[in-house]
């Protein structure tokens, strides 16, 4: 648990300090610029993101393939020292294995997770424009754009997954990303980009609609004295 609550701490930082930055630069109130401004944070972010998913998935296997009197000997401490010793092990190579995938997955991923949330946020705002749009609302949108940017690249989560594990325990199957994509779908067909999917949907919803109804409700107190907005491509969204 320690490297995704560690990592998600800098990665929203990252992803909403970039996002709201570059909206202000190229223009504020098209979905269109909230999808390319929400790419260009999911892009960035991922230079936190694949290292924090590279050892919390290691740490996850960890002991897998192993004997057991052996498992010890392997065991790391935190994700900080797990990959210091892929470093050891593998160089700095290792320890961007799966960063190109992850720029892939995140790039499209958070583009879709701000359009699909403004667009909502749009749907859903009061006639009134003296009136915030509600709680509920705003965490239905959270939600379901949470749910919309799994499902835009989940496949590619899936190969990224196979290649940042490739190698725990034993040999390494894959050469590369496409030999995983190639022979995963020659082993186990098209499902096997699915796999997963549906516990990650249940989770994403919660998690989302809490991340953006407590960013937004911060936000609206700490800023009281601008106008209202209801669509996150405006910096002042969350303002009262």
């Amino acid at each position: 648990m320690t490297s995704p609550l560690i990592g998600l701490t800098f990665i929203n930082a990252i992803v909403f300090g970039v996002q709201g930055n570059v909206m202000r630069v190229i223009g504020e109130g098209s979905v269109l610029n909230s999808f390319l401004a929400g790419s260009a944070a999911g892009a960035v972010q991922t230079l936190v993101c694949s290292p924090m998913e590279l050892a919390k998935t290691r740490m996850q296997l960890m002991g897998m393939g192993q004997k057991a009197k052996t498992r010890k000997e392997k065991d790391v401490k935190n994700s900080l020292d797990c990959l210091l010793k892929i470093y050891r092990k593998e160089g700095l190579r290792g320890c961007c294995r799966g960063m190109t995938l992850t720029l892939w997955r995140e790039t499209p991923a958070f583009g879709v997770y701000f359009a699909t949330y403004d667009m909502i946020c749009q749907l859903l705002s009061p006639k009134d424009p003296n009136e915030h749009i509600g709680m509920l609302a705003l965490m239905f949108a959270g939600g379901m754009s949470g749910i919309a940017s799994w499902i835009s690249t989940y496949p590619i989560d899936v190969i990224k997954s196979r290649v940042q594990a490739d190698g725990v325990g034993g040999k390494s199957m894959y050469k590369g990303t496409l030999d995983c994509f190639v022979r995963s779908y020659q082993a186990e067909g098209w499902t096997v980009y699915t796999r997963g999917l549906n516990s990650t949907l249940i989770r994403a919803f919660p998690v989302n609609a809490a991340t953006f109804t407590v960013v937004t409700l911060f936000l609206r107190e700490m800023r009281p004295s601008q106008p209202v907005d209801t669509t996150l491509s405006k910096p002042h969204l969350y303002e009262k």
